[in-house]
């Protein structure tokens, strides 16, 4: 099986490498080879010789800078994703694939458009929060981190619920994207580390078997979600 870390050099704050490297090691324990691969501007991308594709957060001028790079790869991904493989996008990464994104100035950049949605970023300020999240095709929920100054607009089925932080809005009550099996959130911890389930459930598309997670991700997923619950139910979130 073959990983692609794209745009790792520039995209790639809080650890979220460390996504590629939480499903590299379950594949592995389940008996896969596997190969992770790691590209960037201007290098040529087969999107159909990978079976995951991983794009992580950046700045905001590298962000900008990642969607017009993109533009050349964008009809293979739309394949890619059309296929059914999965793929993670975390962070701002993924506001490049809505209608468009407005900086802080005022300054508008015509998106990819795989999606429908429109970012606007916010002048000079961050958000941030602890996160419980929800979602339909998990039993158990997630947990982790938002780090943002953005808002988005126009996304009427999010990929999870939200329970505890930021949504795709201030005060909105969903949080990220889904198409096929292309997952997109602000979530970071690294989202895939921080949650086994999410990691089990992202293999078991590659692989059709439920594999087991590392006991101490399942232990470090416990503690946390039992902290950011107790201080949900007290109020202190």
């Amino acid at each position: 099986m073959k990983l692609l870390h794209l745009y790792h050099d520039i995209m790639n704050l809080y650890g979220e490498y460390a996504n590629v490297l939480a499903l590299r090691d379950i594949l592995r324990k389940g008996g896969a080879d596997v190969i992770t691969e790691k590209k960037s501007f201007g290098e040529a991308v087969d999107f159909a010789d990978y079976d995951f594709v991983y794009v992580g957060s950046g700045t905001e001028r590298n962000q900008k800078l990642v969607l017009e790079d993109f533009r050349r790869l964008e009809q293979g991904f739309r394949e890619y994703v059309k296929s059914g493989k999965p793929a993670l996008w975390t962070g701002n990464s993924f506001e490049i694939l809505g209608s468009s994104v407005t900086d802080a100035s005022g300054r508008s950049y015509d998106g990819i458009g795989m999606f429908g949605f429109r970012t606007t970023e916010q002048n000079k300020t961050r958000d941030t929060s602890d996160a419980i999240f929800e979602a339909d095709f998990l039993d158990r929920p997630l947990v982790g981190f938002v780090n943002k100054c953005s808002e988005i607009q126009g996304i009427d089925q999010p990929l999870f619920r939200v329970k505890m932080g930021l949504g795709n809005t201030k005060d909105g009550t969903g949080e990220g994207v889904r198409l096929n099996n292309l997952f997109c959130t602000h979530l970071t911890g690294p989202v895939l580390m921080k949650n086994p389930d999410f990691l089990v459930y992202v293999a078991k598309l590659m692989t059709a078997k439920a594999l087991e997670p590392n006991p101490l991700a399942e232990n470090g997923y416990a503690i946390t979600l039992r902290e950011l619950s107790g201080r949900l139910e007290n109020g202190t979130n």
